[in-house]
Formats: structure tokens, sequence, C-alpha cells
């Protein structure tokens, strides 16, 4: 029987997006925030010929998720990607992810409407980003945070009116409470409408907000966990290597990235890796259907980024990253659960203990460093 060729990379080694999205992509996603030359003052210089250069090395890696948005570099970011994929002639192996909810306002005078998750926003942002992208339809569209001005009903029905156009595949969310996802997709499966399959939000090593509601939430409702911010946005950084310019977002920072950054720094040296591919892969072994965000501006960023998928961390290294800083869990886990850790599943349960002993079905479980056998 025949086989597909071997991949170039472990980037080629794709993956079921979610339980509730049978797309294939790679574990991880380029993120195009940083692809433009718009916002050099928060993003550093970075030019189409290096931006080009970065698609070209992803792909040929075997990479097939990008990242992107309405308003990244003013718009620019998606007409970058768009060209690209037209030169490369590539767009239907391509899953590109977009967004709407932030404003993107070019050639408006009247602007009220340009933002927000209402569906005047939504189709006029949508109808902008296809002729951005120079394509006819987008894999995964996303609303990019919840504003709270839009109802429920309205949101899942217009989005959904995209769907059923063949303008869209699947449905993200970002940056919203948990309970909003939840209600959302209730709403929609009632009525008989697609869900959302994916949640992009901040999570890393140093700010594990996620454990709380994200996850569990995520892995009942059969989503995809889409972190961004894995590596500290460049803040992450060895005591023997400070980082390098680039980005400027401390405003974002918590004041723990020395701490984390030791604590990744102790499990790199045990692996002989970078920490910055430690802090990639310990949220990937967190969780399953874990695809993490990341951009930089350097081929050999990305290629830093890749060698973390080979990476086997073991319980002592999770729990050594997991002492990087005092997180609280929080109620109800911290009071239900056992010990001050995420429940998820009835494993979890103090209580169950006090009146009988119980088999249970285990979790699914993240899809750990890929080790070739001797048959490949």
């Amino acid at each position: 029987m025949m086989r597909a060729a071997g991949p170039k990379s472990l980037l080629g080694r794709h993956r079921l997006l979610a339980p509730s999205a049978s797309v294939h992509v790679s574990p991880l996603c380029l993120g195009g925030m940083s692809i433009g030359d718009k916002h050099q003052s928060l993003f550093g210089e970075f030019s189409k010929d290096q931006a080009f250069e970065l698609l070209d090395y992803f792909y040929d890696q075997g990479g097939n998720f990008i990242d992107t948005a309405n308003m990244y570099q003013s718009g620019q970011s998606e007409e970058w990607i768009g060209e690209w994929m037209k030169k490369r002639k590539n767009r239907d192996e391509i899953v590109i992810a977009t967004k709407y909810t932030m404003p993107y306002t070019a050639g408006y005078t009247q602007t009220s409407n340009c933002g927000g998750t209402g569906s005047k926003s939504m189709f006029v942002n949508f109808e902008a980003s296809l002729k951005k992208l120079d394509t006819d339809y987008v894999d995964i569209y996303f609303v990019h945070h919840w504003d709270f001005s839009t109802g429920v009903a309205e949101v899942m029905q217009s989005l959904n009116t995209l769907v059923q156009q063949r303008k869209v595949l699947y449905l993200g969310i970002s940056d919203a409470p948990a309970w909003v996802v939840v209600k959302c997709n209730a709403y929609a499966r009632h009525h008989g409408l697609s869900p959302f399959s994916i949640y992009q939000g901040h999570w890393s090593a140093q700010i594990r907000d996620f454990e709380r509601e994200i996850i569990p939430m995520c892995q009942d409702e059969g989503m995809a966990l889409h972190p961004w911010g894995v590596l500290g946005r460049g803040y992450f950084e060895s005591a023997k290597q400070p980082r390098e310019g680039g980005r400027q977002t401390a405003f974002m920072n918590t004041g723990r990235e020395g701490q984390v950054s030791a604590a990744l720094e102790l499990v790199a040296n045990r692996h002989n890796v970078p920490l910055q591919s430690i802090a990639l892969a310990y949220v990937m072994h967190k969780s399953p259907y874990v695809f993490p965000l990341v951009g930089g501006r350097k081929v050999s960023h990305m290629k830093s980024n890749i060698e973390a998928l080979g990476i086997l961390l073991s319980e002592e290294d999770m729990s050594d990253i997991d002492k990087g800083y005092d997180f609280d869990i929080g109620f109800p886990h911290n009071f239900i659960g056992i010990g001050a850790k995420m429940v998820s599943g009835p494993e979890d349960i103090m209580t169950k203990a006090m009146y009988g002993h119980f088999d249970h079905v285990k979790k699914p479980q993240p899809i750990l460093a890929y080790q070739p056998s001797g048959n490949e």
C-alpha cells in the first residue's frame, strides 16, 4: 500500500484540530501579528521579503496552520499572507484563521460599526478580510473577544450564515469567559448551528489562568486550545543569554518573568535545549488538542520552535515548571478537588473516596513527543 512521503520535520506530522473539527493542522500555528511593517515601534522591523522567508520555511517544514486578524498591522498582515499564498499557489493547502471584533477602519469616516461583535461589523470585516487575503473562504473565523454588546443569538446566527454560505468552515472564539462560550455553544447545538470548535487566549508557564475554567471547558466542549503568549511574548530569558530586542509589550508583564524563566531554565538544562523550547513543550503536555501560536521574525526562532515538538517532559519537569510561581487554582477546584489542582473529572473529586472505590475511564491525553519507529 502506498504511503505518504515522510515529513521534513515534526511540524509535518499533522493532527486533528479538535473532536468537533475534523480539519488536520500542523501542531504549531504561525501567528501573523508581526507580519507587516505598519507597527514597527511595537514589533520591530520586518520586511515583506523577511516575512515571505519565514512563511516559506514554515510551509516547507510542514506547517499549514496560519493565524491572523482583520486589524493586525492595520490590515497588512492579511494582505501579505494573501499575496504569499497566491504566489506559492498553496491556498487550499493552508488552514487560515482570521478574526473580527477589533476595529478595522481603513477608508471609513464613521467607524462606530467597524468593530464589535454585531452582525454589521461581522459581515463588513469578513468581506474585507476575504479581499485582503485574496480568497473566497476562510477555514476558521474567530470572534476576537467578547464585547458584551451583542446577544448570543445574533452572534451565533450570523456566524452560521457564513458557514451555510460555505465562506467559513469552522468557528472560533478568543479572549472570552468560559460561561459565554458554553452559552454560545449550547444555543448553537439547540438550534442546529455550528458551535465554536477552538478557543484562543493567553496561556503560558507564567499565566496559568487557563487551568481554572478554560481547559476544563474546552475538554468538555470538544474544543481545541489555541494559546498565545506561550513564550512569554519574548520576555522569558536565560540568565546567561538576555532577550533580544524586538517586540515591546512590557506593559503586559506580570513581574514573574524572572522566576518563571529560572524554572524553565532548570528544566532546559536537563534537556540541553533553549528554555523557550521548554516553555512551548510545557503547554503541549498539559492537555490534548493544544496548538500554540508562535510568531517571531526569524527563521532561527521557528527552527527552535519546531525542535520543541521533540521534547518529552517528565512529571518532575512539569512539577518544577509549575513551581515557577505560586498559582492559586481557586474555588471551587481547591475545595472539591484533591490538592490544589484543576478538577476535570470524577477521579479528581476528593469526596469520592468517602463512599466507595472506583475505577474511571482515562481522559484523553496530550500527544507527546513523537518517537520514530524502525519502519519509518
